[in-house]
């Protein structure tokens, strides 16, 4: 058996939750299925689950700091109320084109997890989302990149994963590939 990852990285919209396009409202979040469930099953394995995520919803002021964090308070209360839990989370407020390092596929916000937590090991790392922005600082940094597609994943997108990372039919079977945890 493989030795477990030192972290898992998520994405945040279109992997735990329905991406519903620069979300500001709580109560419109709604976890896609099967995440809970997989995300509870990385915890029991003890393994770190951080979310990074590009919110250039923020810099567009679209929605504030506050609609954000009220709709990771709601999407965390959504996981608890499941047995699961995200034990930290990074977001990038920068809008495209902003040159911030720490908007995806910029590997800063990856670092930061690392250095606030120096058990993870950045190439021992899962990194999985539905766009190949989450999954190239995965190949960047020599962990497990993994595309989860979802309806929003541009093919492109799956050709690249294809080509240079895995796509997986769900979160839950990348807990399979990497945790092998029931």
């Amino acid at each position: 058996m493989n030795a477990l990852p030192t972290a898992v990285f998520l994405d945040r919209d279109g992997t735990i939750i329905d991406d519903a396009h620069y979300l500001s409202d709580p109560a419109k979040v709604t976890l896609k299925e099967g995440a809970a469930d997989a995300i509870a099953r990385i915890n029991t394995a003890l393994v770190p689950v951080i979310v990074i995520t590009n919110q250039s919803g923020i810099g567009r002021a679209f929605f504030t700091v506050a609609e954000y964090e009220a709709v990771t308070r709601r999407m965390n209360e959504l996981l608890m109320e499941c047995g699961a839990r995200i034990d930290a989370s990074y977001y990038c407020p920068h809008a495209p084109g902003e040159g911030c390092e720490c908007r995806k596929p910029g590997l800063k916000l990856f670092r930061d997890a690392a250095s606030d937590n120096p058990s993870i090991d950045l190439s021992r790392a899962v990194y999985a989302g539905d766009r190949r922005r989450d999954v190239e600082p995965g190949i960047v940094l020599g962990g497990s990149a993994v595309l989860v597609p979802s309806t929003e994943t541009p093919d492109d997108d799956v050709t690249f994963a294809e080509e240079r990372a895995r796509v997986a039919p769900s979160l839950g079977t990348v807990v399979d590939w990497y945790l092998c945890t029931n």
